[in-house]
């Protein structure tokens, strides 16, 4: 038995894309075979069925409604796969045997186009990658909007910012990524970014410059402003080729391509993102609670996306951020005219992604009248724009292009509610097309025209009983009873013979019969041919739509912008090159929205590149350390995303990049404990912070024993502190109340605490930052508040009062007047006494035994011999 010609074709199609779904289209619905169906049907939770194919067997089968694929792909995709949508590009009216089919286009994590199916306040990235010698080219797209960048970056490290920053739904790279030193894995499982190396010949430098020159129409690379990226080139190319492969279309609205520099931002690593909550809260991973929930009072989701990348993309370019700080300042001190141009953006539609489906030739009726509502307030808006001077919102007005045109094209064309089908017709206005209205015409007046052929026909024969029928075999007919043969005409042309009567056809029943049969058919596909040149007359101009949509995203922040500055009391910060920062009653963006008003105690800033460049604050948990130190992390990076500020006045430096070293948990995946972590993430700022820094460090070293954790807390300040090394601005909280020894000792280091109140055993937190060390932690009045025992508490205190007598605080003073370290007699000492606290036995036999062996006259297995007797006597005692 042979397979059945559809079964064929469809095997020989999934034979093209093995690596790929291939949704089937059948009739209206995309059916799945064979392997396909029985991986499907599990994880979509769908019925398996078979179907015929020819074979003795049926071929497992399952299928979903064309209309709903959108959901099921996005479902699939998520879960790791691509989908190959195989559809019907022949007429099956016209087609004899099988209708031909073809996949139109395959989709992948980075190319998902459904509306419905993305988060329209964040860009869907695809991100291209080619590993060097000594460079990683990077290329950046988002086809629903048509953005493209190329850059370049020389460390593993930079390249892994960069990731985490846009994250990417999915990665192509070279062969040569999966082999260097980046973790692909930890990418895919983590971060959930779908990576496929690709075979090498995408990345041929000569094609990829190519592709770029044919697809942009330029001659030369410099024509595209990319020519110093070399890698940078071939990771672009070698993105459009895979766009073109899998999109099968044209790609016409990637208009442009653009440089990207990465030293023109700030730069932000995961941890610090994560640490300051900048678009999403640590732990629920919402939105809300984050500094991008506080700042987002967008009106477009055009205006929303710009929102997230200046929140993560911060300026360091003092000019461009007055720039943008000039424009929010306008918008302040003009509420009226900005609440009514938020009014004109809240109709307006995500213009850049209805540009993308429109070029995609997927855009429906109802989308080009979202484009019309959206373009009808474009001339109100640029007509409020008129009033200002500043240069930002001038160059917005200047590329804001009312689009007019597009705007009547629709207008004239498309009626105000269209249906949501494109080839059922009821989508062209009156009047529009004669053609149209004339089937329009036959549509609704036939069975007038019949009926009154059929009177005139009855009163110019004579004949009462003439009737104009239809039938399914041979159409519209006059039927004539055999009593009345005699008086037909002679025009009357025989068509059918019937027992009991004859049936004839005339002239006029012909034209009448051609203008009503088939014409909802032809004015489907009339109205659909119509739609099609209103919508490809948008295409060819979708790179005026996308600089009009940029202009009104831009806008929608600045109006954000402003908005929350007069409701929230932001002011406009000063901005200085001397790494000055001097922040008066500044306030946590975040929190102070979360407590009732006048409740959020304000407090002050100031950090210099001179003598005070750190300040160590102590004080006990829960006082407010950790909000104070993020605070004023978040002023610095608003000021310079071009917001105003939570504060009575600000005077920020500009900072090259914001490190954070808050907290740390077990990273239990990689094998890392909770210091490792920590060390892992002091040891990066270390490494890559410059005196241009701020630096939020937030307990270092309470993951080991005491006397480590503090010789590798006092050693960071001392590297942090010192000019030579870093020299970084840097709030340090600390438990070690011990380093405010620190101050006066060595250059550039002060002392500050939080303010507390005590009432016997009990403590009042004032949340209030004062010059001086706490001398103190309050760690059991804390665990008071908590809840612990009262017994425990207790207990606690016992303890206290015995490891005081240890006095750590002389050992640490000595250290800081001498620089030199701390006898080893004395750490014997503390650390028998502390060890006394716990085991009251006698341990001399033991220290006696270490004391009298001989390493230098040891081999190397006698002494694996002593270790292992050592190391079984400690087990067994303790």
């Amino acid at each position: 038995m042979a397979l059945s010609p559809m079964m064929q074709d469809y095997l020989s199609t999934k034979e093209e894309y093995k690596d790929c779904v291939v949704f089937y289209r059948v009739g209206d619905f995309y059916e799945m075979f064979f392997d396909d169906a029985k991986r499907v049907s599990e994880e979509l939770e769908l019925t398996l069925t078979g179907k015929d194919c020819g074979l003795e067997e049926r071929a497992p089968m399952c299928g979903i409604p064309y209309h709903a694929a959108d959901t099921y792909i996005t479902k699939l995709v998520d879960l790791g796969h691509k989908v190959a949508i195989c559809e019907q590009v022949g007429d099956p009216k016209n087609s004899k045997g099988l209708v031909k089919r073809e996949v139109i286009r395959v989709v992948t994590p980075g190319t998902i186009l459904s509306a419905e199916e993305l988060d329209e306040t964040r860009n869907n990235y695809i991100m291209s990658i080619v590993c060097m010698a000594d460079r990683y080219g990077v290329s950046l797209a988002d086809i629903t909007t048509g953005q493209c960048m190329v850059c370049e970056m020389d460390t593993e490290s930079r390249l892994l910012d960069e990731i985490q920053k846009f994250m990417p739904a999915e990665i192509i790279c070279n062969q040569s990524l999966m082999v260097s030193g980046v973790d692909t894995d930890e990418l895919r499982s983590r971060f959930r970014i779908a990576v496929t190396a690709l075979e090498d010949f995408y990345f041929d430098d000569e094609n990829c410059r190519k592709i770029l020159k044919k697809h942009f129409h330029v001659s030369d690379m410099k024509g595209l402003g990319i020519d110093d990226f070399n890698c940078g080139t071939i990771a672009a190319g070698a993105l459009f080729s895979y766009l073109y492969e899998t999109q099968k279309t044209n790609m016409d609205q990637m208009t442009a391509i653009t440089p990207y520099f990465s030293d023109r931002y700030m730069l932000l690593d995961s941890s610090t993102r994560r640490n300051l909550e900048l678009v999403e809260t640590l732990r629920e991973k919402q939105k809300r609670g984050s500094l991008l929930g506080v700042l987002d009072r967008t009106k477009t989701a055009m205006g929303a996306r710009m929102l997230r990348s200046f929140v993560e993309q911060p300026l360091i370019n003092k000019d461009e951020i007055e720039k943008r700080l000039t424009a929010v300042e306008e918008l302040v001190k003009m509420p009226m005219i900005r609440d009514e141009i938020r009014e004109y953006l809240q109709p307006v539609y995500d213009l850049e992604r209805l540009a993308s489906r429109i070029t995609y030739q997927s855009a429906n009726p109802r989308d080009l009248i979202a484009f019309k509502t959206s373009l009808e307030m474009l001339p109100f808006i640029r007509q409020l724009l008129s009033g200002f001077e500043g240069e930002q919102i001038r160059e917005i007005r200047e590329n804001l292009d009312p689009l007019e045109d597009l705007y009547d094209a629709v207008q004239a064309a498309i009626i105000d509610d269209p249906p949501l089908a494109m080839k059922e017709g009821g989508i062209i206005r009156d009047g529009y097309n004669e053609m149209v209205d004339s089937f329009r015409e036959a549509k609704k007046n036939g069975q007038k025209w019949l009926s009154d052929l059929e009177a005139e026909e009855r009163e110019k024969t004579g004949i009462k009983t003439l009737r104009v029928k239809y039938s399914r075999v041979f159409g519209y007919c006059i039927e004539v009873t055999n009593s009345f043969k005699d008086k037909v005409p002679e025009e009357y042309m025989r068509k059918q013979t019937l027992t009991g009567s004859e049936r004839y056809t005339t002239v006029r029943l012909k034209e009448i019969e051609e203008q009503i049969v088939g014409a909802e058919d032809r004015l489907g596909s009339l109205e659909y041919e119509l739609f099609s040149e209103v919508r490809n007359t948008i295409a060819q101009n979708v790179a005026r739509v996308q600089k009009t949509a940029q202009a009104i995203a831009a806008l929608d922040v600045f109006c954000s912008f402003a908005y929350i500055s007069e409701r929230n009391r932001y002011v406009r910060p000063k901005l200085n090159k001397s790494g000055k920062l001097d922040i008066k009653e500044g306030r946590h963006p975040v929190v102070e929205r979360m407590i009732p008003d006048d409740l959020f105690i304000a407090n002050d800033t100031y950090l210099d590149q001179n003598d005070h460049r750190v300040a160590v604050i102590t004080g006990p948990n829960m006082a407010g350390k950790s909000t104070y130190m993020r605070q004023s992390a978040l002023i610095v990076l608003m000021a310079q995303i071009g917001c105003f500020v939570p504060a009575a006045s600000a005077n920020i430096g500009i900072v090259d990049r914001i490190f954070t070293r808050v907290g740390a948990s077990d990273d239990l995946a990689s094998g890392q404990s909770t210091f490792m972590v920590e060390m892992s993430e002091v040891a990066n700022i270390l490494r890559n912070a410059t005196g241009n820094s701020l630096l939020i460090l937030d307990e270092i070293g309470r993951g080991t024993s005491t006397f480590d954790g503090l010789a590798i807390a006092w050693a960071v300040t001392e590297f942090v502190a010192d000019t030579k090394k870093i020299g970084a601005k840097t709030l340090f909280a600390t438990h070690y109340h011990e380093l405010t020894e620190l101050e006066g000792k060595i250059a550039g280091v002060h002392n500050y605490c939080i303010a507390v109140k005590e009432k016997g055993d009990d403590i009042v937190f004032l949340r209030k930052i004062v010059q001086g060390g706490a001398d103190k932690s309050y760690g059991i009045q804390v665990a008071r508040l908590a809840g612990v025992p009262e017994p425990v508490l207790a207990r606690a205190k016992d303890l206290v009062e015995q490891l005081s007598k240890a006095d750590i605080t002389a050992a640490v003073s000595d250290i800081a007047s001498t620089k030199k370290k701390v006898k080893k007699t004395h750490y014997d000492t503390v650390d028998m006494q502390q060890m006394s606290l716990f085991d009251t036995r006698d341990d001399n036999r033991i220290i006696d035994e270490i004391k009298e062996l001989d390493i230098s006259t040891m081999t190397p297995l006698e002494a694996m011999n002593v270790l292992y007797h050592l190391q079984s006597e400690v087990k067994n005692r303790w």
